[in-house]
């Protein structure tokens, strides 16, 4: 089922808007893919927020990275 919406572009949105009508692309297809493009950058980007929290949390993670940090800097060349 497709609905109508209505809305008002700023002068960033016309000119991408335009940008993607170059290419041969409906306006509406431009904004229906841009919404699902949007919606998926956003859901990828909670994703990685609970990626960090999980490593965050994980005790041995920590553990391990530090130990990897300091070889790190045991194997830096000095100034």
């Amino acid at each position: 089922m497709s609905e109508m919406i209505s809305v008002r572009l700023d002068e960033e949105a016309r000119r991408a808007l335009a940008e993607l009508e170059a290419t041969g692309m409906s306006r509406s297809d431009a904004v229906r893919r841009g919404l699902v493009a949007a919606a998926q950058r956003l859901r990828e980007r909670q994703r990685l927020i609970d990626e960090v929290a999980d490593l965050a949390a994980d005790e041995t993670d920590r553990a391990e990275a530090a130990e990897v940090a300091a070889m790190m800097e045991d194997l830096r060349a000095p100034w």
